[in-house]
């Protein structure tokens, strides 16, 4: 064991924090920077901004590393020597800033999408000044996390002081605008790199955040050709290349493999990506699990070409048997215990039974239901299940590891509403009595609707109108009026996840991977 000192490290030291005095101490291990002893004590002097220093710590730290990047083209996450048209200094993007998306990224995003990692992202900083590349990167970076509805704070400190008098999304979208217009001057396209594709990935996310679909798609469908043109769909290509490097683009590739199948489904768009290489190991990094973003691809694997052709109809070749088959490969595709972060466990379970309702809505579209069938998926009351499943499972999570998935978890829970007002205005409805049934089911999702940031203003109107339109009158009436939201009390032998305390603190050592990615679909009411 490592003895220790009776000084703060110099990293502390500088930033004005207790340090234990250890190699390394556990400030600098939660903030990836290097632990030394080597500065002469001095006297104390005035006080400065914590965030301001580490923020200038990480940098000095990575400019020394940063030629050494660049002479791994293949895998660098830094950009080309020669890049044209230096960044200006003027522009919207400072390194506070990054630093202060950099920490919600890392306690509350990097469980969904773990494609960066500290060293890499003040590698980039280190460069934005003088790499394009990078400069665009960061801006895209930091314009998706702005616009995300489920941004409030960075760890310790709100973001208001970095953001000034605009607001987020304005900010967000300035920074949007400032990625797109200095990409223009460098040939991305002809020369891409994991960087340009982790820029269009982000881009993507900001114009579905934005409602901006068909844009949205562009960016999508960007990022996968510039991965294919890599090669990333190739297993030899991660045989060479630092770990870090190949660690991150293997797990690159999984996150737009199942953006693009979840976008794919939303918008019946064909598919280009396919399972082609092995899938991110639980051991390659044990600090940062990543066992819930592995689940996530699992359950989309099975919606491959076949699936996606029979979805958009040029196809035909489907049956009762597999559709079947399917529903009891999701139903089982999770562990009743999962063990990771709450915002992975809403995200995953969320998925879960967005995906059920997907695969009986095919069902329904191929005639194979009957009201008689001994499997429940293919009768037409599944959907009451599967909602009463969603909200078992959305009434044990706190507000906060939701909302952090933006207008993606959202726009699912929205379907799942929609699919259960269709059943209800068809199938018959046994008398309840004193028991919860459909009703109080749609009850609750309309009130988590109403609750989450951002399903208020663009999704409950939708929903309310659809349940005016296809509900009967007394049954509407008693739906939009203020309700109280219920909790469906599970299995005591399956719960769905371990116990969380909301309330902690999160970090990068405790979260980590999987906005749906983050943004999966919008489905308006038929």
């Amino acid at each position: 064991m490592a003895s220790a000192t009776k000084r703060a490290c110099d990293a502390c030291h500088r930033r004005k924090v207790r340090c234990n005095g250890q190699q390394s101490c556990g400030n600098c291990s939660q903030a990836g920077l290097a632990c030394t002893y080597d500065a002469i004590p001095q006297k104390k002097g005035p006080k400065g901004s914590r965030a301001k220093v580490i923020s200038e710590l990480r940098l000095k730290e990575h400019q020394k590393k940063a030629d050494h990047r660049r002479q791994d083209s293949t895998h660098n996450y830094g950009s080309p020597a020669s890049s044209p048209s230096p960044p200006t200094s003027s522009g919207p993007l400072t390194r506070e800033l990054v630093d202060g998306c950099t920490d919600f990224y890392f306690a509350q995003l990097y469980p969904t999408m773990p494609i960066m990692q500290n060293e890499q992202l003040w590698a980039l900083v280190a460069e934005m000044d003088t790499s394009v590349e990078a400069y665009c990167l960061l801006c895209s970076f930091c314009a998706f996390m702005l616009i995300q509805p489920g941004v409030e704070t960075k760890v310790g400190q709100t973001m208001e002081p970095l953001v000034g008098s605009c607001s987020r999304t304005s900010l967000g979208r300035r920074l949007l605008d400032e990625a797109l217009r200095k990409r223009k001057s460098c040939d991305y396209i002809e020369n891409p790199s994991v960087n340009t594709v982790i820029t269009s990935f982000f881009l993507f996310g900001c114009f579905f955040a934005l409602d901006k679909h068909n844009t949205a798609w562009f960016h999508l469908r960007e990022a996968t050709t510039l991965a294919q043109i890599i090669g990333m769909q190739e297993e030899k290509m991660y045989t060479t290349g630092t770990h870090l490097a190949t660690m991150s683009m293997r797990r690159l590739f999984w996150l737009l493999f199942v953006t693009e199948r979840a976008y794919a489904l939303q918008k019946h768009r064909p598919l280009t990506l396919h399972a082609t290489i092995n899938l991110p190991s639980v051991a390659e990094d044990p600090s940062k699990p990543i066992a819930g973003f592995i689940h996530l691809v699992n359950l989309y694997r099975p919606f491959d070409d076949t699936f996606v052709g029979l979805w958009n109809k040029s196809r035909t070749d489907c049956s009762t048997l597999w559709l079947a088959h399917l529903q009891t490969q999701l139903s089982q595709a999770l562990p009743a215990v999962l063990d990771g972060t709450e915002t992975q466990a809403a995200d995953l379970r969320a998925s879960q039974h967005w995906l059920r309702t997907i695969v009986w809505q095919l069902s329904i579209t191929n005639n194979f239901l009957s009201s008689t069938s001994s499997d429940s998926s293919m009768t037409f009351g599944y959907p009451i299940e599967i909602a009463k499943d969603l909200v078992a499972v959305t009434s044990q999570l706190s507000r906060r590891s939701m909302e952090v998935h933006g207008v993606g978890l959202i726009e699912k829970i929205f379907d799942v509403a929609c699919t259960l007002i269709d059943v209800m205005s068809c199938v018959p409805m046994e008398s309840q009595n004193f028991s919860v049934g459909p009703q109080d089911y749609l009850n609750h999702l309309v009130h988590l609707i109403s609750t989450l940031r951002g399903g208020r203003s663009r999704y409950l109107p939708l929903l309310i109108t659809k349940i005016s339109d296809t509900l009967p009158p007394h049954m509407a009436a008693s739906i939009t009026q203020p309700m109280v939201p219920i909790k469906v009390e599970q299995s005591p032998e399956i719960p769905f996840l371990q116990h969380y305390d909301s309330s902690e603190t999160h970090s990068s050592n405790t979260s980590s991977p999987y906005s749906t990615p983050p943004f999966l679909h919008y489905y308006p009411p038929s």
